[in-house]
């Protein structure tokens, strides 16, 4: 026998099994046990002897409720009845300035390849700090790199005099642009030998280089990369990646920087 419980889907006989219910109590009148139901797609309450009563499977449950929800829906005339969200997490924004073709042109590559989006541009280093303004406004990005060629003129001396270095002192002009346009923009400055205080001074969040060596063309493209794709709740720093880094923190280093790998939701 097919006993009735508080909780159970049923239909009544009585009635050409139209509407399904659900038992909400079992209660006793008179001696014989009624049923108190609930209506499971319509706002009816009804009471009914449990002989009446014949459960439904979950099959027909959820064939009940698809054609409820197809009647709202075209009662109301939309699509679906719920709004699905998705949640995507793009990469930070590039903008990157290089003072040579050739890397230039390796670098959009390598940016193409690891599906960054990034603008690219070939300005020679005495031209930065002028042009780059209007390409900050322009792309609005999240992540500048500023670099090309640099080096001591006088090797072993001045580390500390900008004009010991033959284009720090335009690098660290367009990182001073940068900065009067935004300060939530991450900054890499820097190529060979830069003057690296000079460059965290006057607002990179990592530059190049501490111990004024040679860097890889390829360091400051993993800089952009990881700040890109970290999220934007996190915080990074050099020891983060510099394993990745042809010479570690010796060529590169840096304050941090919050990622920029945002989250949002879309329909």
């Amino acid at each position: 026998m097919n006993r009735i419980r508080e909780g159970d889907m049923v239909v009544r006989k009585s009635y050409g099994k139209d509407i399904v219910f659900c038992v909400e109590s079992i209660v006793t009148q008179q001696g014989e046990k009624i049923a108190i139901l609930k209506g499971l797609t319509i706002r009816i309450t009804a009471d009914s002897s449990l002989g009446d009563l014949e459960k439904v499977s979950l099959k027909q449950v959820r064939e009940n409720l698809r054609q409820w929800e197809e009647r709202i829906l075209e009662e109301s005339g939309k699509k679906k009845v719920k709004t699905r969200w998705e949640k995507i997490e793009p990469a930070g924004k590039i903008l990157h300035l290089d003072g040579d073709r050739r890397y230039a042109e390796k670098s959009e590559r390598y940016y193409r390849k690891n599906g960054l989006e990034a603008v690219v541009k070939n300005i020679k280093e005495s031209e930065q700090s002028r042009l780059i303004g209007k390409f900050v406004e322009k792309y609005q990005p999240d992540v500048v790199i500023i670099t090309g060629h640099d080096g001591m003129i006088k090797k072993k001396m001045g580390y500390n005099d900008v004009s010991n270095y033959r284009n720090s002192r335009f690098f660290i002009e367009a990182v001073k642009k940068v900065r009067q346009y935004s300060d939530q923009i991450a900054i890499f400055a820097g190529a060979c030998q830069s003057y690296y205080e000079g460059l965290i001074e006057s607002g990179a969040n990592f530059a190049s280089s501490p111990a004024r060596i040679l860097i890889d063309f390829k360091d400051p493209l993993v800089v952009a990369q990881k700040i890109a794709t970290t999220s934007q709740n996190r915080f990074l720093m050099i020891k983060d990646f510099e394993d990745e880094l042809r010479d570690g923190r010796r060529g590169i280093d840096g304050i941090g920087s919050m990622g920029k790998k945002q989250i949002k939701y879309i329909q």
